[in-house]
């Protein structure tokens, strides 16, 4: 059967696996109509929108489950379609034996995100919005899980449009300016459109600078806990994990592989990486490890770099540091031990050109351990709060804001150096269509759309 758009389709909406209940969704023109031929009890076709009904899905004269069936009427619907949702147990074999029954009976079976897609066509909501149904689905912290909410209800939706708006009454004045070219008017005031220009410009700057708290929202921040050996740095691990994850002895180099965990800082979620510690290797395997844990490093997002207070001088703690800075990384220096020091001692062994955050801490007694989860905290979110609603999350949008705000420096560099009407209206409507693609406000090809909700699961 060839795709359509206009045909009724069927996937789970539940994950895979057993489970006491399952959900089969079926969307489209005829979805009651073919849910009705296989169903014994009410007649669906007669009942009301959002409603519940129970009875069996029937294969010929055999009862294949008993269910409840949820009927949704067009527009009132997740796509605006006809929707029907059926709730059956969760064994396999029944939720394959009666998706194969609808199918026989018209519909088929759905493309991955192929029912968002629908809604997102049919005027449910903007592309945004739609994409940040697969981030809520995928968010697996609070922080992740507040992004999705937000950008599902519009949040940098609202932004975007806003910035078109303004753009586009501007974008109208310049196009009619070109009906007018022997004349040689300017319906358009320059002076104004600069500083609409300027003012957009600004409120893309916010947005993309917001995509790297936003990118560590969605997928974790990638956090290497590094130093020499014996530092402590599996003794922190556990420490800022609350439990005994990973193996911890006075032998120098007992982790010789990287040990990878999740910690989830006031709903941030954080991916703490504890590596192999950084000296010269006295065996092939060891040397390995000293590799893999430079290899994390340039990877991360983050550094923990942490030292023994008591046993590596001043010189050698800030040789390292300043062997880190190489990688361009964002990080926090560790002194641990710091219960073996005099009581009041403290240590900041940064060189004077740095100004990164120092906690001492005694990673083995817990000492300062939630001073250090605030500073991990605030090197990824800053200034910004998590109840913000334009931060952007989504690698594409950052790439069509970029490609806008190139769009933008074109025109304020046309106003500056008195272009032709012709010449910046077409760097307006670049301008314009990038942030038209964020929100599906152009447009769209089908390619990229498929691109984008294929990345969905089958079923949403």
């Amino acid at each position: 059967m060839t795709s359509s758009f206009t045909d009724t389709i069927v996937a789970p909406a539940t994950a895979p696996g057993v489970g006491a209940i399952a959900i089969i969704r079926l969307s489209g023109k005829e979805a009651i109509s073919i849910c009705n031929k296989v169903f014994k009890g009410k007649d669906l076709t007669k009942q009301e929108t959002h409603t519940v009904h129970f009875g069996t899905i029937m294969e010929n004269d055999t009862i294949v489950d008993e269910v409840l069936v949820s009927v949704f009427k067009t527009p009132r619907s997740f796509t605006k379609e006809n929707v029907v949702e059926i709730s059956c147990h969760g064994s396999n074999y029944i939720i394959g034996k009666i998706i194969r029954i609808l199918i026989e009976a018209g519909a088929r079976y759905a493309k991955p995100g192929e029912f968002t897609q629908r809604a997102f066509l049919n005027g449910r909501f903007d592309l945004a919005q739609a994409e940040a149904v697969a981030d809520l689905i995928a968010s697996d912290s609070e922080a992740s899980h507040r992004a999705a909410i937000n950008q599902m209800r519009g949040g940098i939706s609202n932004e975007i449009k806003v910035l078109r708006e303004e753009l586009i009454n501007f974008a109208a004045l310049i196009e009619l300016e070109l009906d007018f070219s022997e004349e040689d008017v300017e319906f358009a005031d320059r002076t104004q459109l600069k500083q609409l220009i300027l003012k957009i410009q600004s409120m893309i700057f916010e947005l993309l600078n917001s995509f790297q708290l936003g990118n560590a929202i969605k997928a974790g921040v990638s956090t290497v806990i590094a130093g020499r050996p014996n530092a402590g740095k599996s003794t922190l691990l556990n420490a800022l994990l609350n439990e005994e994850r990973a193996l911890v002895s006075e032998i120098a180099g007992t982790t010789r592989d990287t040990i990878e965990e999740k910690l989830v800082i006031k709903g941030v979620e954080f991916r703490l990486i504890d590596t192999a510690g950084i000296r010269e290797a006295t065996d092939a395997i060891e040397a390995m490890g000293v590799e893999k844990t430079f290899e994390k490093i340039r990877l991360s997002a983050l550094l923990i770099y942490v030292y023994d207070a008591k046993a590596l001088s001043m010189d050698e703690a800030q040789k390292d540091i300043l062997e880190l800075t190489k990688h361009g990384i964002p990080f926090v220096v560790v002194p641990n031990k710091m219960d073996l020091l005099p009581v009041g001692t403290y240590i900041n062994p940064l060189p004077q050109v740095m100004n990164d955050p120092v906690v001492n801490i005694s990673a083995g007694k817990k000492e300062n351990i939630e001073q250090l989860k605030n500073e991990l905290y605030t090197l990824v979110v800053g200034g910004r709060t998590l109840a913000d609603n334009a931060i952007v999350t989504n690698a594409r949008h950052f790439e069509a804001l970029s490609k806008s705000k190139e769009a933008l420096i074109k025109v304020q560099e046309g106003i500056e150096l008195k272009i032709t009407s012709d010449l910046l209206a077409e760097d307006i409507r670049q301008a314009l269509y990038y942030l038209g693609s964020i929100t599906g406000e152009i447009d769209m090809d089908k390619d990229i759309l498929g691109a984008i909700f294929g990345k969905f699961c089958i079923g949403k």
